[in-house]
């Protein structure tokens, strides 16, 4: 009997343990307009009820050339789950090297352009390339990675995340 308390005890501060892990330095994302490669725009409320990696890179970034393979399989292994990718070219990155790196790539997500920096600024003044935001489907950044994430513990915590109502 003692053995299945002590048990119950650990599965209760276990899960209370996920619970302060993923809540920690939660915030709520900003309200923000994402002008995409092809004209058309999304906001911060249409991530509303799905999973949503936020990164912003520049083509000029080595590690964030570097990451972006990475990046395109994290959204393709995810994407049919209810996860959705956000690549946020940096305002000082001209839009035709954006354009020619996201088509001879062909990055399978949304890539946006921060022509005036507004976006950037309202995400935490984003200064340093990549800086990735994974937000939950309540719209709440739950961590930010600056430089190239662990994409073993990404993955983990996307896992975590879909499978929250």
């Amino acid at each position: 009997m003692k053995k299945w308390l002590v048990a119950g005890v650990l599965a209760v501060c276990a899960a209370v343990g996920t619970v302060v892990v993923l809540n920690s330095n939660v915030r709520a994302a900003p309200q923000s307009t994402f002008v995409l490669l092809d004209g058309s725009s999304q906001t911060t409320q249409d991530l509303h009820g799905k999973v949503a990696l936020v990164n912003f890179w520049a083509t000029s970034c080595t590690t964030c050339v570097a990451e972006m393979p990475d990046i395109v399989a994290t959204y393709e292994k995810y994407r049919t789950q209810g996860f959705e990718t956000l690549a946020v070219a940096m305002s000082y990155d001209p839009p035709s090297y954006v354009v020619n790196f996201a088509e001879s790539r062909k990055l399978p997500f949304k890539v946006a352009i921060d022509n005036t920096g507004a976006v950037a600024r309202a995400w935490g003044d984003v200064r340093l390339t990549p800086t990735t935001y994974l937000v939950n489907k309540r719209g709440e950044i739950v961590k930010t990675y600056v430089g190239a994430p662990d994409f073993a513990e990404l993955h983990q915590l996307i896992e975590r995340l879909l499978a929250q109502t």
